[in-house]
C-alpha cells in the first residue's frame, strides 16, 4: 500500500483549517479536484473517514480530529527540516520571511531592517503583512522567521522583544462629528453610527475586538490605508495609529474623539520568534541585531 504524500497531509491540514475545498484550493496554489483527491486518496490509504460529508459542509469526523493533530504537528516539522537543509546546503538562509503587523509605524521599522539586509545581499527579505490574530497564525504554522506585532498574552513557545509602542486615537470627520450632534461624543452617541474595524486576517479569527462597541454598527476593511481613507470621507468613525492620522489632525481633515468615556490606548509592539524553530545565522543576527539597535 503507498504511503501518504506530504501533499496529501497538506490538502487534508489546509481543508481542516480553512474550511472548505475552495479555500484550501487557493491556499496551496491547487486546483479543486486536486485537493479532493489528495484527501480521498490518503483516506483509502490511512483506512480512515478522516471527513464527514452528510452535511452542507464537510466536517471532520472524531478520527480525522484526531489525525488532524498529529497531521498538523508532523508538517511544522517537516518545513522545520527542509530549513535547516536549505541552511546546510547555503550556509546561510536564502530568505527571511517576516510579518509585519498592520498598525507597524512603516518608517520605524524600515529603519530597523534596512540596514541589517543591506549588509547581507544573499539573503531574501520577503515581507508579509497581516492583521490581528494573522501574524500569530502565520507564525504557529511556521509560514514566517519572526513576527512585528502586539500580543495580548506571553506564551512560553515564544520569545519576544520589545520595539515600539502605537498609540491608537478615536477619529472622525468634522461632517461626521456634526451629524451625531455632540462635539464630544462618548459610547452612548456613537453606538448607533457607522464603526470601522479592521479585519482579522487569520483564517479562524479571534474573538478579541479591539474598541469595538458593544452593538454598534460596523463596517470592516482589510488595512489601515482603506479605514484611514473611509474615516477621512465621513462614512465611519474608528480608532487610528496616531502616526497615520497625525497630518489629518493637525490640518482638521480628522477630528480627535478622545475623551473621558473614549480615551486613546497604547500597545506595545515586539519582535516575535518560535522557540522551537531552527533559527539560521541570518535569522540569529537579525535577532541580535533587533536586541541592541
Amino acid at each position: 500500500m503507498p504511503e501518504p504524500t506530504i501533499l496529501q497531509l497538506q490538502c487534508f491540514v489546509a481543508l481542516a483549517e480553512q474550511g472548505s475545498f475552495a479555500a484550501a484550493a487557493e491556499r496551496l496554489h491547487r486546483t479543486h479536484p486536486t485537493v479532493h483527491a489528495a484527501i480521498k486518496a490518503l483516506e483509502q490509504q490511512l483506512g480512515l473517514v478522516l471527513l464527514d460529508r452528510g452535511g452542507y459542509r464537510v466536517t471532520l469526523t472524531p478520527e480525522g480530529a484526531t489525525f488532524l493533530t498529529r497531521a498538523q504537528l508532523f508538517l511544522r516539522e517537516y518545513a522545520e527540516l527542509r530549513r535547516g537543509a536549505l541552511q546546510l546546503a547555503h550556509g546561510e538562509e536564502p530568505e527571511l520571511r517576516i510579518v509585519v503587523g498592520d498598525l507597524c509605524p512603516l518608517p520605524a521599522t524600515m529603519a530597523l531592517l534596512a540596514p541589517f539586509f543591506s549588509a547581507r545581499p544573499g539573503t531574501r527579505l520577503t515581507l508579509l503583512s497581516d492583521a490581528i490574530s494573522g501574524p500569530w497564525e502565520r507564525l504557529a504554522r511556521a509560514e514566517c522567521d519572526l513576527i512585528l506585532h502586539h500580543r495580548d498574552q506571553p506564551s512560553p513557545r515564544y520569545e519576544s522583544l520589545p520595539l515600539y509602542v502605537v498609540e491608537l486615537v478615536p477619529v472622525a470627520a468634522p461632517g461626521f462629528i456634526r451629524a451625531i450632534g455632540s462635539e464630544a461624543p462618548g459610547p452612548q452617541q456613537l453606538r448607533g453610527h457607522m464603526q470601522c474595524v479592521i479585519r482579522d486576517s487569520s483564517s479562524s479569527p479571534e474573538d478579541a475586538n479591539y474598541h469595538l462597541l458593544d452593538g454598534a454598527r460596523t463596517c470592516s476593511v482589510p488595512d489601515q490605508a482603506m479605514k484611514r481613507e473611509l474615516l477621512v470621507q465621513g462614512m465611519a468613525w474608528g480608532h487610528m495609529p496616531l502616526h497615520l492620522v497625525a497630518e489629518d489632525l493637525a490640518t482638521g481633515r480628522l477630528l480627535s474623539l478622545e475623551n473621558e468615556h473614549l480615551p486613546a490606548t497604547s500597545l506595545s509592539h515586539y519582535a516575535t520568534r518560535r522557540r522551537d524553530a531552527a533559527h539560521g545565522p541570518v535569522a540569529r543576527a537579525l535577532w541580535e541585531h533587533l536586541n541592541t539597535t
